[in-house]
């Protein structure tokens, strides 16, 4: 199903010009127009799904193989000494066009300092409960 509103579903399906590195049946693999570093990529599927809690597991399981065939394609063609795979859900977790995307974002040694946090503290009371809530929805 694709969404006649998504930007995202229209760039995937060829109607909006993209910069496209890769594509096939289910898939396309564009450049990021504001790009976090030379080579930011994002994986489009061609279907509508929200978010990743939409994305049916057949998509899913095509995904993280595809992240990996082009972050080693980046590493080869780019000189990139690393990549992140970067997938948000959500306003609150960046998500600012909600169909469903992975970024791919090439690292340079010496490049910023970027998809970093800085560990917190818990106890294991607190442990313990998160557990059992996130068990018990699920």
């Amino acid at each position: 199903m694709r969404d006649e509103n998504c930007i995202f579903c229209k760039i995937a399906n060829g109607e909006i010009p993209s910069s496209t590195v890769y594509e096939d049946e289910d898939f396309r693999v564009i450049l990021d127009l504001g790009p976090a570093s030379r080579g930011h990529a994002l994986i489009l599927p061609k279907e509508h799904f929200a978010d990743i809690c939409e994305l049916p597991d057949s998509w899913a399981a095509k995904v993280l193989p595809l992240g990996g065939k082009i972050g080693r394609a980046m590493k080869a063609g780019l000189g990139c000494a690393g990549f992140n795979l970067v997938q948000n859900n959500g306003e609150a977790a960046g998500q600012t066009v909600h169909h469903f995307h992975m970024h791919i974002i090439p690292r340079y040694e010496g490049g910023p300092d970027m998809v970093n946090w800085t560990p917190g503290t818990t106890t294991p009371g607190e442990m313990a409960e998160t557990v059992e809530k996130i068990k018990e929805s699920m």
